[in-house]
């Protein structure tokens, strides 16, 4: 059995990020940079691969400029891209 990062089966996060990040015009490593994490972990929070903690989570949405249940949710979010709200 691999040692992969993977969310509990009981208590996935579902994530907005790349649609958040995309909007701000940031690439992973940018968004990485700014919160202070590895360019990766971007990746497996945006996959739902990896729960953040709580300090991190506030630091994305706060530099996407967004609530961060916005952003993070314990159930799945409804499909609708969020970003396209705003600019319609």
């Amino acid at each position: 059995m691999g040692m992969g990062r993977k969310p509990k089966a009981d208590d996935p996060v579902y994530s907005r990020i790349e649609q958040y990040r995309v909007r701000a015009g940031l690439s992973r490593q940018e968004l990485a940079d700014a919160v202070g994490v590895h360019y990766q972990t971007v990746g497996y929070l945006e996959r739902g691969e990896y729960a953040p903690s709580l300090a991190l989570a506030l630091r994305i949405a706060r530099l996407v400029d967004v609530p961060v249940e916005q952003l993070f949710s314990l159930a799945p979010f409804d499909g609708a891209d969020p970003t396209e709200e705003e600019t319609a």
